[in-house]
């Protein structure tokens, strides 16, 4: 919004002529973030604190010690889209379509999210939205953004680059194209982190501090995949697909690092307020769709690998439990099995977040090693 507004008068006032660059307006919307969160986090944890009337939001399956967590508010996620959002609407180019793509996915998510949360309060349980009805709701809003934005109706083609971007390997030497079976393949993506990360939010800041560091990656696997600068393109330079117009998604990618900052500092252990499915659906469903946008669907398995294996964890247990009726892990997700296991909850979460920094890493160094 202030990128439409400020930049046009660059040729009165110079000064405005920053807006131009998006490294600057990346700048602007990840400080924006984090400040607008900080300001506001004091507040808006009173006031869910006031309506949930300290009701209790710890699932009845996990260990034992989580009871003592009772009455923490839920629904922090609130907090980190508020943000995120108004920060991408200042400063983000509103005429991108990728931009309202990813965002309209991380608010619909995040709907679908609040009416779980909203569930689980008024009734007084931790059962919520039935997880049937959640996933319609989340194919709901998936479909609807993809038919809106992804298509265009009159030449009845996917705008969305229908190839597979392949870790490690040059896109001319392998760039493979599904046609329209990327649909489904970009659900199983988008949906699938949703329901991933919503897995990993059990502990006081697991969840968003991988999250932050996903951001992190996005910024700049966007910026190289949609820059060209004085003719010279990034993306054909490092072999990877480019993205027209995927460089405004980092300004997204950086509303979300300085949002989820702001949360972090009130969701550390112990945690002040939590994020609920509210917040770790919608952000999910970002990196998700960042993903996809950015054509690193196959790379995100890499990216996300403790999301990967926290839902891993839980399928295999159950899948355990009806053939064998036994159980692989002593609670799952995995990040249980390390609590019964005696790990203090605060060394789980900075392990999980070390190994998502790393992860992270190799998610770059694939850039090159191509």
């Amino acid at each position: 919004m202030l990128y439409h507004f400020l930049f046009p008068l660059a040729g009165e006032f110079p000064v405005f002529n920053v807006f131009r660059y998006p490294s600057f307006r990346i700048l602007a919307a990840g400080i924006f973030a984090l400040v607008m969160g900080m300001l506001l986090g004091p507040w808006f944890i009173r006031e869910l604190r006031t309506r949930q009337h300290g009701a209790s939001n710890v699932r009845e399956d996990v260990p034992e010690r989580h009871q003592g967590k009772s009455g923490t508010p839920t629904m922090g996620g609130g907090l980190i889209l508020f943000a995120l959002s108004v920060s991408t609407l200042l400063f983000a180019d509103l005429t991108n379509r990728w931009v309202w793509m990813v965002l309209i996915v991380t608010l619909g998510f995040g709907l679908v999210g609040y009416l779980d949360d909203f569930l689980k309060i008024s009734r007084r349980n931790s059962k919520g939205l039935p997880g049937r009805w959640k996933m319609v709701g989340l194919t709901v809003v998936f479909l609807a953004t993809f038919l809106a934005f992804g298509i265009d109706w009159e030449s009845g083609r996917l705008l969305v680059d229908t190839r597979l971007g392949v870790p490690f390997v040059a896109t001319t030497a392998f760039h493979p194209d599904i046609g329209w079976l990327y649909l489904p393949f970009a659900w199983l993506v988008v949906v699938g982190t949703a329901n991933a990360v919503n897995i990993t939010d059990g502990l006081d800041g697991l969840a968003i501090g991988p999250t932050i560091v996903s951001a992190i990656t996005f910024l700049v696997l966007a910026y190289v995949a949609g820059t060209v600068i004085a003719g010279f393109n990034l993306a054909d330079y490092l072999y990877i697909p480019h993205i027209e117009g995927a460089a405004e998604l980092s300004v997204f990618c950086a509303a979300t690092v300085g949002a989820g900052i702001a949360f972090l500092w009130f969701n550390s252990y112990p945690a002040s307020v939590f994020m609920g499915d509210i917040g770790a659906l919608a952000l999910g469903g970002a990196l998700g769709t960042l993903a996809v946008l950015t054509k690193n669907e196959l790379a995100s398995v890499i990216l996300h690998g403790v999301f990967f294996v926290e839902i891993v964890s839980v399928m295999l247990q159950v899948a355990s439990f009806k053939l064998r009726g036994k159980r692989i892990f002593r609670m799952a997700p995995i990040h249980h099995h390390f609590e019964l296991k005696g790990w203090p909850e605060p060394k789980i979460i900075v392990r999980f977040w070390i190994v998502s920094i790393l992860l992270a890493l190799i998610t770059l160094v694939s850039l090159k090693v191509r």
